[in-house]
């Protein structure tokens, strides 16, 4: 394609304080921790980071504080190229933030997400970027953030006929009439399971998993199921591409970079198989660094990766 492809969306920015230790604490425990990183995250950010980077135009709908947090997640939005025009600074709204503990022995996390200004995103906010979703090629959501902005976020992309993918994360109930008509849901197993009443833990349990999925009405289910890769299927075909194995170091934001980078291949028409791919690598990619937004890789990383992996 010989202009960038445009992924318009509202998400989520936080700014994560995460913090290492050589194990995570149990109640009334203190652990002495190895380092602490600030920086951007938030479901939102990360996914558009992962966009732009992996050769997208990033034009992201969000809300940030006029605070120290709000001036970090500001210059990255700056230094990413994003489309800054519906991103506001209400006066008296806290920038949210994600306070995250990470496990140095097996790179595993937990975390606490403090929202502020990501509950008050509103379908107005959404509506106001109409000419930019009639002009974008894929429309990219999360649920980090009030559920009516996602759904008028859905509403946009049907009326101008651009595919919408919903991550379903972090878990929110969600009716058959708002599931119906979605072109990519992409649930990880937890969330798959979930939405399915089902135990996900392989293919077999995400194809089954996938049926109840499509029989309310998703058009295409992408299930990740962590290292052993993902697997997609709209009900005629089906794809499973297996996990990358590489040394992790921080999982943090794996799945948002899986999901910036699929939307980026979807708004590229990749098939499938060759979109999964794509996702796949930059994932792999992302839990060998540090960071949530600042994991996630460039374009010619990933393409290196999938020419190395899948040959092509």
């Amino acid at each position: 394609m010989d202009r960038k492809v445009r992924i318009i969306g509202p998400g989520s920015s936080n700014c994560d304080l995460t913090g290492f230790a050589p194990h995570l604490p149990v109640a009334g425990e203190t652990v002495m921790g190895s380092a602490l990183h600030v920086g951007p995250g938030g479901k939102g950010a990360n996914q558009m980071t992962a966009a732009a980077r992996a050769g997208g135009e990033a034009v992201f709908i969000t809300r940030i504080g006029r605070d120290v947090f709000g001036e970090t997640l500001d210059r990255h939005f700056d230094a990413e190229g994003f489309n800054k025009t519906y991103i506001t600074s209400p006066e008296g709204e806290v920038t949210g933030t994600a306070l995250i503990e990470i496990d140095e022995s097996d790179a595993q996390n937990r975390i606490i997400v403090i929202p502020g200004a990501n509950q008050h995103i509103t379908p107005a906010d959404v509506d106001a970027a109409d000419a930019d979703f009639a002009a974008s090629d894929a429309v990219m959501a999360q649920l980090e953030i009030t559920l009516s902005a996602v759904v008028r976020a859905k509403e946009l992309a049907q009326k101008y006929h651009k595919p919408f993918i919903l991550n379903p994360a972090p878990y929110h109930p969600l009716d058959s009439d708002f599931l119906n008509g979605i072109d990519w849901f992409t649930p990880n197993e937890t969330e798959a399971g979930y939405f399915t009443g089902m135990v996900v833990c392989d293919v077999d349990s995400a194809r089954e998993a996938a049926k109840r999925l499509l029989a309310v009405g998703v058009k295409n289910v992408v299930i990740t199921l962590g290292v052993n890769g993902a697997y997609w299927t709209d009900g005629v075909s089906e794809v499973h591409v297996p996990g990358i194995r590489v040394k992790a170091v921080e999982t943090t934001g794996a799945g948002d970079t899986f999901n910036g980078a699929l939307a980026v291949a979807i708004a590229e028409g990749l098939a499938p198989v060759q979109a999964l791919r794509f996702a796949n690598a930059a994932a792999a990619i992302s839990v060998t660094r540090l960071g949530a937004a600042a994991s996630t890789p460039y374009r010619d990383e990933i393409l290196a990766l999938v020419r190395e992996q899948y040959g092509e």
